[in-house]
Parts: structure tokens; sequence; C-alpha cells
């Protein structure tokens, strides 16, 4: 089964540039031009992964990607947009999206950061993630990217759920940032290094119901999931 793949964008020359190009690489292409009518065509659709870009008519992608985590889609999302701009980059990664690309890009560049999310999420959904953990008081399965404790649950992201996948598979013990780095975003270079940090902050929210739990900075070196 071909993977999906839709583009949110209303520049309708790139859009097309892009559907053309991602149909030679044999993915199920659809399009959408208004921030407005994408939720109804990523329902309707069930995309894999979204290009969603940031300046849209009507609903802007910030937006946009807010509503999906509202309705618990959790759909991979690379932005795109023309702003150069640390301070875009840094929000749309604090939402959870799983990259972020600068208009004009090159084709090639993109094609591989599609590739390398589509095989994480393959991964993600291997064998080795139907293993669930007991984390304290809280249940976690990957496999759904669900961390659960009585009536709370939340539903992970893709990094999300990876990060905290990588820390219980090395429960109570270091999890070094280059490993976690290489594997998740792909380079330990320093901004990914920030987006992690982002990423731990939100585990650290997410796991504060129960005070036994602590993810510890060893600093400049990585983390550690400790469970008392």
């Amino acid at each position: 089964m071909s993977i999906k793949v839709l583009i949110v964008e209303d520049e309708l020359a790139l859009q097309q540039t892009l559907k053309l190009n991602l149909e030679l690489e044999n993915y199920q292409v659809d399009t959408c031009s208004s921030g407005g009518d994408a939720i109804s065509v990523i329902k309707n659709f069930s995309p894999d992964l979204i290009l969603l870009d940031i300046m849209l008519p009507v609903i802007g992608g910030i937006e946009i990607y807010k509503q999906l985590k509202d309705l618990k889609i959790n759909t991979p999302v690379i932005f795109l947009t023309a702003k150069n701009n640390v301070q875009d980059k840094i929000e749309g990664l604090k939402l959870g999206a799983d990259d972020y690309i600068t208009k004009p890009f090159d084709s090639e560049v993109l094609m591989l950061k599609i590739k390398a999310i589509i095989k994480r999420n393959e991964e993600d959904n291997k064998v080795s993630d139907n293993i669930e953990f007991q984390l304290g008081k809280y249940h976690f399965n990957p496999r759904l990217r669900e961390l659960k404790m009585g009536d709370i649950s939340h539903t992970l992201s893709p990094k999300e759920n990876e990060l905290l996948k990588m820390l219980a598979e090395n429960i109570n013990d270091l999890l070094t940032r280059e490993k976690a780095l290489k594997k998740i975003w792909g380079s330990d270079t320093y901004f990914n290094g920030r987006s992690m940090d982002v990423y731990i902050a939100k585990l650290r929210k997410y796991l504060r119901e129960d005070n036994q739990i602590e993810i510890v900075n060893i600093h400049g070196n990585g983390f550690r999931l400790v469970v008392s």
C-alpha cells in the first residue's frame, strides 16, 4: 500500500511541483489550497504525512496544527514557510511538528526529510513497539502512542513517543543526547538539541502527576528516566 501525503499549500505552482515530485516517488498525493478546508480534507484523506504551509488563507498552518492536536490526530507534519525566522521554527517545534523547511528549498532535501519521517514511523510500528512499559503509576503503550494513568491520558506526538520509548528502554540508565538526537532528529546539531530540550520539558509535564518519576538532566551527557 502506497504512502499517502497531503500538501496544504496555496502557492499553486509550488503545490503542483511538489505533487509531481512525490508521485514520481510513488507516493499517493492529495492537495489543499486553503486552511479553511484543511481539517476536512485531512479527515477524508487520512494522510501518513502532511506538508503544511504556515501562511495560508482563512486559517494559518500553526492554527491548523493546534486543531489537529485537539482532535488527537497525530499525523506527522513538516511545516513549509517563506519566513526565515528562528521564532517560527521554535513555535512549530514546540507544538510537536516533526520538521520545518524554509522556502525556497531543495526538493531533494525535502524528499530526504519525508523519507526519514516515514521510515521512523514504520519503525514505530514494528514488533518491538508491541512492548508496553509500566512507569510508576503510568502505563505507556508506544504502539498507540498512549501514556495513561487512571483517567489521565495523553496521546503523544511521534517524536514525544520515540523519545519516551528510548528513555523507558534505558530506565534508570543514561540515554545520551547524541544517541537520541541521531535516531529521532537525524543529527546532533545545536538547533536539534534545543528542540529535544523542548520535548523533554513536555514529557516532564506529562509525568508530573507521579512524584516517583523524574527525567534527570545529566549535564553535558544526556538524560535518565528515574523511577523510584
